[in-house]
């Protein structure tokens, strides 16, 4: 999560946008700020008057640290910690359930709200890691819908409320087609019309969806075709036409590089490291939306937490329809409240996974599909790797 969400631009708003001409990550609006904080050390106390719960007791929040992590505690951990008088103690969290399962077990539980992956926190809540967060009573939207219809599908699950949905598209150097620039998934798998080599990333998560797209598969059905031998077939299939022009990266810094130094004319790529390349780099960087593969990332509460009320307080208050709104703005990540969207700085608009234009023909990912297949498919991805 660090490698996708790490590089935005931090809640710099629009005064920091001026700057630019214009998520290259958009996040870059905003200048790319790496605060020398440590936070495993950081405590944020209330300057103001408490009027939610005035709490002596510590609110540990562990998230993805870096500029990402710097966001939340613009948006959202300060304004709460002013308006309700909690102390907030910031930590970092590296993914999957390890950690928390550790904490639980030894019943020395130190976190109380994470941010997590939507599959991790599925995972984590079958085993009964998290608390159940159907008790808070989320704010309705400013457009009047209530919180259960505002959010996004996969929003509210059992043991998470969602905050923002990150992506991966695909993205191109536009020098490199001048003649025409590609308008849909299918255009990366024709070389013929868009030559050059194609960047991916060495896994079997989007390569797969996106090469069922490519081949005529709906949207809606590609998890349904997936699941079958036939369907599977037919992706490793359809990668086979391009396999000898890809170039596998692993890390999110990779694909603007690999566009830049010309090594690859498309590759997928998180938008917002994109974002900041075109806005802060000024590369010549164009988004292809169609075909995204969207996922969700959210907060939850770990289980025998020691501050329920308050991590209760805290997700109710950062996942209003203005604070979600502002993260995105620093972020370039959408919003999961659909009523968020118009308050997003109109700069940032063009540049969400959730903006209504991008998301015409996206792939929600399938956390439980996922969840069933992982293991089976990341196996057969490797030997398909290795044949020639």
């Amino acid at each position: 999560m660090a490698s996708r969400l790490d590089g935005t631009i931090a809640g710099r708003g629009i005064a920091g946008l001026a700057a630019y001409n214009n998520r290259g990550d958009i996040c870059t609006f905003l200048m790319r700020i790496q605060m020398s904080i440590s936070l495993k050390t950081l405590t944020l106390v209330a300057m103001g008057m408490a009027t939610v719960h005035a709490s002596a007791s510590e609110l540990v929040f562990a998230s993805w640290g870096g500029s990402y992590q710097d966001a939340q505690n613009t948006t959202a951990v300060r304004p709460f910690a002013a308006q309700s008088g909690a102390k907030v103690k910031l930590d970092t969290y590296n993914g999957g359930i390890a950690q928390i399962r550790s904490q639980v077990e030894t019943n020395n539980v130190t976190w109380d709200v994470v941010d997590m992956q939507l599959a991790d926190a599925t995972r984590a809540c079958d085993e009964g890691l998290l608390e159940k967060v159907g008790s808070i009573a989320l704010p309705a939207g400013k457009n009047g819908a209530t919180a259960k219809s505002d959010f996004l599908p996969g929003g509210v699950s059992d043991c998470m409320i969602g905050n923002v949905s990150w992506s991966t598209m695909i993205t191109y150097n536009k020098n490199a087609f001048k003649s025409g620039e590609p308008t849909k998934i299918a255009d990366f798998f024709d070389l013929k019309k868009f030559p050059g080599k194609r960047g991916l990333r060495k896994s079997p998560e989007g390569a797969l969806e996106w090469a069922l797209l490519a081949d005529g598969v709906p949207a809606a059905n590609v998890y349904k075709t997936l699941a079958t031998p036939e369907g599977l077939q037919r992706a490793f299939k359809k990668l086979d036409t391009i396999k000898s022009s890809i170039v596998w990266w692993e890390a999110g810094a990779q694909p603007p590089q690999l566009l830049a130094d010309g090594e690859v004319s498309m590759t997928s790529a998180y938008p917002n490291r994109i974002l900041t390349a075109v806005m802060q780099d000024k590369k010549p960087f164009g988004f292809l939306w169609d075909g995204e593969v969207k996922n969700i990332e959210g907060y939850a509460i770990v289980k025998g937490s020691k501050n329920l009320k308050a991590a209760q307080d805290f997700i109710r208050f950062s996942t209003s329809t203005e604070s979600l709104a502002k993260l995105s703005s620093a972020t370039a990540l959408g919003p999961m409240r659909q009523s968020s969207i118009p308050l997003v700085d109109p700069k940032m608009l063009p540049y969400l996974p959730t903006a209504p234009q991008n998301q015409k023909n996206a792939v929600d990912v399938n956390v439980a599909f996922w969840a069933d297949h992982s293991d089976d498919l990341n196996q057969k991805f490797a030997v398909w790797l290795g044949q020639k």
